[in-house]
């Protein structure tokens, strides 16, 4: 099984430099988390991704008023990606190794065409394999990631 076959491809997205409270207003009207940041350029080349954690830690905890910044300001970069043909296996090490719950699936021409979460994977795989990503995923690290600069 390939990672095309499980991945949502409802994908929104957003350019860095939309603001901050249209990504959070797409992610309510959408029920979703991640938003993939894509070049403004007219590709889907993503460059970054923004999540509601993001938002929450990045700025609101800061004391940072959200209405006066951008996606670019809390944006995760570089983007954890994986190609649409690779085997779902690939896709769980990628997540197990980067300690992330959502992957971003980009094309043949590198474009963002979709993206695969922890509860895709325990739809399809294994209860052990599924149970290992998440077991690996939520241990502790010891550097958090950051926003792009």
């Amino acid at each position: 099984m390939h990672v095309r076959e499980i991945m949502s491809a409802d994908l929104v997205s957003c350019e860095p430099d939309t603001p901050l409270r249209e990504v959070a207003r797409l992610m309510a009207e959408h029920d979703c988390g991640p938003i993939p940041i894509v070049d403004p350029a007219g590709r889907r080349q993503p460059v970054g991704v923004v999540t509601d954690r993001d938002i929450a830690c990045r700025v609101v905890a800061k004391g940072r008023n959200p209405l006066d910044l951008s996606a670019k300001d809390c944006m995760s970069s570089p983007v954890v990606t994986i190609a649409q043909d690779a085997p779902i296996e690939d896709c769980c090490r990628l997540m197990e190794q980067r300690q992330v719950r959502r992957v971003l699936v980009v094309d043949d021409r590198g474009d963002a065409c979709g993206i695969v979460s922890q509860a895709d994977i325990a739809r399809v795989a294994p209860e052990r394999t599924a149970g290992q990503v998440v077991k690996a995923v939520s241990q502790e690290t010891t550097t958090a990631s950051r926003p792009a600069r």
